[in-house]
């Protein structure tokens, strides 16, 4: 369908001051953004490169409420999101996403490998808020939608080359061609590899004679640092096809990444008893990854290495059946693999804690149809239907004689888990009168998920692993469930430059089984439900003074209910150590968010946003402990901001030149429970604020730039997230260290 068209401009006015169009697909048809009642950031290609964000992860740093962290070593390549404070940051497929990310409208249902690198991207949506009747189940807190450019019949191509700190490499290369009469191809590629910044050090080789009996390891690195925390090692490729007849458009597109790269980037921060001597530093680690597991496990170590391989296929077929129907069909397949080591207690004995060695395979296929309709000027109608079917194999070697001292509990899991979603959807849009706009969805899904647990000796044979988990072997858990979302909303334009709206809608994350159970109690008795969200949300967007400042608002209100949340106290699963998650809890959940985009003088372009949240629990099971309370907050953190300026310079016959400046601030952050006897020490991560910069000169033509950016230009220290989940038990707990300044030169050049 036709993108909506833009105001009219005033021709005595200067157009290179005025903000421009961004047309979203937010609701299944094109539409500006100002005109979509929605809370919605929306980023194309070209700030996303002056801002210098190559990743998906960098963009939550500039967008209201969203919060993106590629999570920690136990997690393997998982990234972790939550937007308004609702999302999810664990891997283990049992679990389902609390942020929707699409690429190119495909579901992408898993959180590992979802650190997309923004490779030939038009535009990012971020979509704040449930959007249960849009994009349906597990976008209770929002999504955030990848398009990529599509292949036209302009002959055109692109070379980037860029090198940096700790020898970071950075290669992208596309190309656009056409294949025939309407027939379009276009494709491209990056690479991207980069030293780590956290030591790695031997032990024994630091500290010969250790009080622990300690030897060095075979390595001889100098300083006896055997490797780099935090590196890069990434590359992908893409590939479209595209057939444009009369009344259809045709899409083929392929994808394939691959990374092989160390453990994330990670330091110990509490290390009690006779493990304080295992403390390093800011930025290193005594960390060893060692799995003895009485020799056994050591033929399936994965070390400190993360290994990504997964690849895509998407067919989409546009096609308009009259000038007032369009039928769309997307038809999608993903398949991965990610291998990881963990050390779980973060020393370099096994002695006293937990490590693992995790190997996932995961496959996704999904079909959407829509039917988009025009019913003339009275109403435009969306009914659609979307299935999926979703399988992982999860095969680990754990080593977890921490749980119960003396006990060896050491097991090999090799988990089948299933799920498949099926759902239909609908949304109407009235008007009743000239500026006047009332929307109404609804969509019904129905989800099913079983998981069968294999607990084997390391070996491969049946028998006694520990604390009687043998027990579970062969058992299944289920969960079936169904869920109606709904939507209303209203908005009315007062002028070109106003638009409000108000809107209530539900969203949902999906239910599902407890993926560690001890106990066949845990297993069975562990389903849960899905958690709920109400939402109640007042927007107001607008483009004001010849439209060079757009300044849109938001504020909600929304009662969440249901929350999954693990337990501490197995009680009523038959005892044990628990690893439960049940509904365990309530809460309301308020918030307030700005965004700004300036360009008041031609040339100067300033953009800028906040967020404000308040949240309260009304409801914990007393099952949680003390990891979450009553007076702990849902959302954190509670106070976000990020400012961008940049001003374009001419020089002449010689080009111009661009300097840029970003700066972002988190308000300090929840981690839990505290690590000390006092339960206060690193319950809260302490609030940062990361400042970029960015100096541009592109040649006359704008086809030749060279480019200097500085990240974290100041060098702030500071950990976004933090592993605790044996210091009941070990004694320590270790946390992410985010990147230190870091500065790259790139070339680049379009043809």
């Amino acid at each position: 369908m036709a993108a909506a068209p833009a105001w009219a401009q005033d021709e005595s006015g200067d157009q290179g001051k005025q903000n421009d169009d961004i047309v979203v697909t937010a609701q299944f048809r094109e539409q500006r953004l100002q005109d979509t009642p929605l809370a919605i950031t929306a980023v194309d290609a070209g700030l996303l490169e002056a801002r210098s964000q190559d990743d998906v992860e960098a963009i939550a740093r500039q967008a209201p409420s969203v919060t993106l962290n590629e999570m920690g070593g136990a997690y393997g390549n998982s990234m972790g999101a939550s937007i308004r404070g609702i999302g999810q940051f664990d891997f283990n497929p049992a679990y389902e996403p609390g942020v929707g990310m699409y690429v190119d409208d495909v579901y992408y249902a898993s959180l590992t490998g979802a650190n997309f690198d923004l490779l030939d991207l038009d535009r990012v949506e971020i979509l704040r808020g449930p959007q249960g009747t849009l994009t349906g189940r597990n976008s209770i807190g929002g999504a955030i939608k990848l398009f990529s450019k599509k292949p036209n019949a302009e002959s055109s191509a692109f070379a980037e080359l860029g090198y940096g700190t700790r020898n970071r490499i950075e290669v992208r290369a596309g190309a656009n061609f056409p294949l025939g009469e309407n027939l379009f191809a276009r494709i491209s590629g990056v690479h991207k590899s980069q030293d780590g910044y956290v030591d790695q050090i031997d032990y024994g080789c630091a500290k010969p004679g250790n009080a622990q009996g300690i030897l060095p390891s075979v390595t001889t690195a100098r300083d006896c640092v055997v490797d780099k925390l935090g590196g890069i090692n990434y590359s992908g490729l893409r590939g479209a096809v595209r057939y444009e007849g009369a009344g259809f458009d045709i899409q083929l597109i392929g994808d394939y990444q691959r990374s092989d790269r160390t453990s994330a980037a990670e330091v110990p921060i509490v290390a009690n008893g006779d493990a304080a001597s295992f403390l390093c530093g800011p930025l290193c680690t005594y960390a060893s990854w060692y799995l003895p597991a009485s020799g056994a496990a050591g033929n399936w170590s994965q070390g400190n290495r993360n290994e990504f391989t997964g690849f895509g296929f998407s067919g989409h077929i546009d096609i308009d059946l009259s000038d007032n129907i369009q039928l769309q069909s997307i038809t999608a397949y993903r398949e991965y693999n990610n291998k990881w080591g963990t050390d779980d207690d973060f020393t370099p004995t096994l002695t006293r804690a937990a490590g693992g060695y995790n190997d996932l395979d995961f496959w996704f296929f999904s079909q959407e149809v829509r039917l988009n309709a025009s019913l003339g000027d009275i109403a435009d109608l969306t009914v659609g239907g979307f299935y999926s079917d979703q399988r992982s194999t999860y095969f680990t070697i754990q080593d977890i004689r921490y749980i119960v001292p003396g006990v060896p509990l050491q097991f090999m899991g090799n988990d089948p888990i299933n799920a498949d979603t099926k759902a239909a959807f609908g949304t109407l849009i009235l008007h009743p009168a000239p500026n006047l706009n009332v929307t109404a969805g609804i969509r019904y899904t129905d989800e099913h998920k079983d998981y069968t647990f294999v607990r084997k000796r390391l070996d491969g044979t049946t028998g006694a692993v520990g604390f009687g988990v043998e027990a579970l072997d062969g058992l299944t858990a289920n969960y079936n469930g169904d869920k109606i979302d709904w939507r209303v909303s209203v908005d009315y334009r007062f002028s070109p430059e106003v638009l409000a709206y108000l809107t209530a809608s539900t969203g949902f994350k999906g239910g599902g089984v407890t993926a560690r159970p001890f106990l066949p109690q845990h297993a069975l008795q562990g389903t849960f439900n899905p958690e709920t969200v109400t939402s109640y949300e007042a927007g107001l967007k607008t483009d004001l003074f010849d439209r060079t400042l757009r300044l849109n608002l938001a504020a909600y209100y929304n009662k969440y209910k249901n929350i999954q949340l693990p337990l501490s106290d197995c009680s009523a699963y038959g005892g044990g150590p628990c690893a439960v998650v049940a509904n365990a809890g309530d809460g309301n959940i308020w918030g307030f968010e700005a965004e700004l985009s300036a360009q008041p003088v031609e040339g100067l372009m300033i953009d800028a946003s906040v967020s404000l949240s308040g949240s309260e629990y009304t409801r914990i099971s007393p099952a949680v402990g003390a990891s979450t309370t009553l007076n702990d907050p849902i959302v954190s953190p509670e106070f976000q901001a990020s400012m961008g300026i940049q001003y374009e310079a001419s020089l002449g016959g010689t080009g111009s030149i661009t300097p840029r400046f970003d700066i972002s601030y988190r308000d300090k952050t929840f981690a839990g429970y505290g690590l000390d006897a006092a339960g206060t020490q690193y319950r809260y991560f302490d609030d940062y604020a990361l400042a970029n910069a960015r100096l541009t000169w592109n040649n006359e033509d704008k086809d030749l730039s060279i480019a200097l950016e500085v990240t974290n230009l100041f060098d702030k220290y500071y950990m976004p997230f933090r592993f605790d989940a044996v210091y009941a038990f070990a004694g320590t707990a270790y946390a992410q260290v985010g990147r230190p300044r870091e500065w790259r030169i790139s070339v680049k050049k379009e043809f």
